[in-house]
């Protein structure tokens, strides 16, 4: 198998040899995610997920690498995922922390927790509602990209896989908080009691994909009920991670 690793990433935090920790936001542009994920205005959803995703990264100081399917190599999902973490680490840097944007609940926070634990030799995952999970964080040395290929990405075999993979040896796995993310339009809705956490533009955005006035008063929301949950489209991440 042929890896690329001369990509040319469209945001990227200057480059400093006091970091060893890169943060990787593999995250298609908002005509691509909708291919799979029927969802009403979409497209300003998210944008408006990219942005806070990409402005809640640059708060860590830590350098981060866009990546799109402008970027992305290879035609399956485990190729493009593989190969764009290999070429970050074929940068130099000894840790990856791998996000995507469809987490808005996603705070500084937990990417410093994900550093800390990565400092103590932990791998680490943090788990999403639906059974997958919101990022991942891996040192180089525990990096297989063959083994990453002959993973059963975007299937229900996928979870037990990588979870061996990562476990192989002494090494330790350490869970964050599970957070929501959005693949379909119910957890659309089901994400609306959380806007107080979010930023105005993304609160209106949430609000509009839903059919409701972008300027709606917060204390409507409870009236607002979860449509009946679908088969989800999962990029990648397992469907059920054991600990």
């Amino acid at each position: 198998m042929q890896f690329f690793v001369n990509l040319h990433y469209r945001i990227t935090m200057p480059h400093s040899k006091q970091h060893h920790t890169a943060i990787l936001v593999f995250a298609n542009s908002p005509s691509v995610e909708l291919r799979h994920k029927s969802i009403h205005k979409g497209v300003h959803l998210f944008d408006s997920l990219t942005n806070q995703t990409l402005s809640t990264v640059a708060k860590t100081s830590l350098p981060y690498f866009h990546v799109s399917e402008q970027e992305q190599f290879g035609i399956t999902f485990g190729e493009r995922f593989t190969n764009a973490i290999k070429a970050i680490f074929d940068k130099g840097y000894e840790q990856i922390i791998t996000i995507g944007n469809d987490t808005p609940q996603l705070k500084v926070s937990h990417i410093k927790e994900a550093t800390k634990q990565l400092g103590a030799n932990r791998l680490v995952l943090g788990p999403s509602t639906d059974g997958g999970f919101y990022l991942m964080g891996l040192h180089k040395s525990q990096f297989e990209p063959e083994a990453f290929l002959q993973l059963a990405w975007q299937t229900s075999y996928l979870s037990k896989q990588l979870v061996h993979l990562l476990k192989q040896g002494s090494t330790k796995i350490f869970k964050l908080r599970t957070l929501c993310d959005i693949d379909t339009q119910a957890d659309v809705k089901s994400i609306l009691s959380y806007t107080y956490q979010f930023s105005k533009k993304l609160t209106k955005a949430l609000l509009e994909a839903v059919g409701l006035p972008g300027n709606k008063p917060l204390s409507s929301l409870q009236k607002v009920e979860p449509l009946a949950i679908s088969i989800r489209y999962n990029k990648g991440s397992p469907t059920a991670i054991s600990f």
